[in-house]
């Protein structure tokens, strides 16, 4: 491999961008392309002030391209596993958004192309990145709190999304819960074996129109018995709130949400802090920017990625169970849940 990564993005969209202007601020890398199905004149003016020199509608272009090493798939979910194929067969690494797709089987053969290829698969779970939860993994994984016992994660969104995308999205478990049943694993170190999803509509009855829900408590049984509760909300009037706690047998380790300041005004009248920031987009930035970092360093130094397809994949299958118990009213393990797709 060339001490310069040449890069090729799919997918000009929100996330897409970020991406872009974030590599911008890590060495050993190029964009050369991007492609995006509705690429205009607007997209090739932010692409040359960028210094990006091909913008097309075809993705094609970018995986027949063999200057291009690796590629960043950052278009819509159902695109994401003919993707992964095809840059694979390419002999393209590749990084690919959250989920890699909704139907584990098509997970699975995404992950047996990139395996046959002998490629690195880069699942986009920004969070493991974010210094908060850093550190609560560090403590867990150096024995600071024992045994875990309970994990707890709160998960909540200053606003619902819109009515385009919720139809579209795969449901709240699969869509948004997906980040925190990746932390769950991550932070605790264990397997979930079993999970009990309940969901109400409780924000906008657009939700319900699209067979969704948007507010949700879902509890988790690890291998090692330990318990995970985690609640998600679509809207969180006060602004993006994001906490984890893991409690153990010598001790627990938790974190808060991030603020534009830490002061605290105490007077007479009452206590007032800043509202925590408002979006992914404040709180995980820099997240972003350490996941495509790890992605470089380990394409340059021949090293496996860190959050892997096997990640992507256990994920996803806590999302499937969930959204079977949901829809069975019970408990639902992971070892059951090809049998019960079957069934229900």
């Amino acid at each position: 491999m060339n001490k310069l990564i040449k890069i090729g993005i799919i997918g000009a969209g929100r996330i897409g961008k970020i991406h872009a202007d974030n590599m911008r601020r890590i060495p050993h890398l190029e964009i050369v392309a991007v492609s995006d199905l509705y690429a205009g004149d607007e997209l090739r003016e932010w692409a040359k002030a960028r210094g990006i020199a091909t913008v097309t509608q075809d993705s094609e272009d970018l995986l027949a391209n063999p200057d291009i090493d690796a590629v960043f798939i950052c278009s819509s979910t159902d695109t994401h596993v003919p993707l992964i194929k095809r840059a694979a067969q390419q002999g393209k690494h590749i990084f690919c958004e959250k989920p890699i797709s909704m139907d584990i089987r098509q997970t699975e053969e995404a992950l047996e192309a990139v395996r046959k290829a002998g490629v690195q698969l880069q699942v986009g779970f920004n969070r493991r990145f974010d210094h908060n939860f850093k550190r609560i993994r560090e403590h867990v994984a150096a024995g600071a709190i024992g045994e875990a016992q309970v994990v707890k994660i709160t998960s909540r969104d200053p606003s619902p999304p819109p009515a385009d995308y919720i139809k579209v999205s795969g449901g709240i478990f699969l869509d948004m819960m997906i980040h925190d049943f990746d932390m769950a694993r991550f932070l605790s170190g264990y397997e979930v074996e079993e999970v009990y999803a309940q969901g109400s509509v409780l924000v906008d009855p657009v939700f319900a129109e699209h067979g969704d829900v948007d507010t949700a408590v879902v509890t988790l049984r690890f291998e090692n018995g330990a318990i995970g509760v985690i609640d998600c909300s679509r809207k969180a009037v006060y602004g993006y709130d994001q906490r984890a706690e893991v409690f153990g047998s010598k001790g627990s380790v938790a974190v808060v949400n991030d603020f534009p300041s830490s002061a605290v005004l105490s007077t007479e009248s009452g206590v007032w802090s800043d509202k925590p920031l408002h979006f992914f987009l404040e709180r995980y930035n820099q997240a972003y920017i350490e996941e495509t970092e790890l992605f470089i360093d380990c394409l340059l130094n021949g090293k496996p990625v860190s959050v892997d397809g096997q990640d992507g994949r256990q994920a996803e299958r806590i999302a499937l169970a969930a959204q079977l118990s949901h829809k069975l009213k019970r408990p639902v393990k992971l070892a059951e849940i090809e049998e019960l797709r079957e069934r229900v």
